[in-house]
């Protein structure tokens, strides 16, 4: 009867282990999925800022295609609800205002169109996060804020001539 008990109880100790296990495993797979749903987005918005900040328009406007490409790959069933209606709201304009960047060979109006596609991104990734900490960041020469994975400054508006200007006003996490 003791062996029996025993038994009975170490089947159910790994019955219960088992399922814990594979509970952990498929939580984890669905938080990885909807983070990675916006993740490119979020990505390719930092490459186009990057590319500002070198003031290279030609590079801006390659940065620009790899953001729409990554808009248009969002697949909106896989964002959480709040997740999709923020989509809903700003997809429209950030998908126009970035074909503004990759249309526009003049750095002024690149940046001009950047300041949309950061608001854009901004509500986004308020709602949904990024993988990373998020430094929102503002320059009150361009009246403009923009995002950084780094919480140091480097201003895409003005570049190399007023690389530092500005300061981190939110952080995102």
């Amino acid at each position: 009867m003791k062996n029996l008990l025993s038994t009975i109880a170490a089947v159910l100790l790994l019955f219960t282990a088992n399922n814990i296990q594979a509970s952990s495993i498929k939580t984890g797979n669905i938080a990885i999925t909807n983070t990675s749903s916006l993740q490119p987005v979020y990505d390719a918005y930092f490459t186009v800022k990057d590319a500002l900040i070198k003031s290279d328009a030609k590079l801006t406007s390659a940065k620009a295609k790899d953001l729409l490409a990554a808009i248009t790959a969002v697949k909106m069933d896989q964002l959480k609800k709040e997740e999709h209606t923020i989509w809903m709201k700003v997809v429209k304009k950030l998908t126009a205002d970035t074909k503004n960047i990759v249309a526009a060979t003049d750095l002024k109006k690149q940046r001009e169109n950047f300041k949309a596609v950061t608001k854009s991104t901004y509500d986004l990734i308020k709602i949904s996060k990024s993988e990373q900490v998020v430094y929102k960041q503002y320059c009150p020469m361009a009246d403009a804020d923009w995002l950084s994975k780094e919480k140091a400054v480097k201003n895409p508006y003005y570049g190399s001539s007023m690389l530092t200007c500005g300061n981190v006003v939110e952080t995102i996490k």
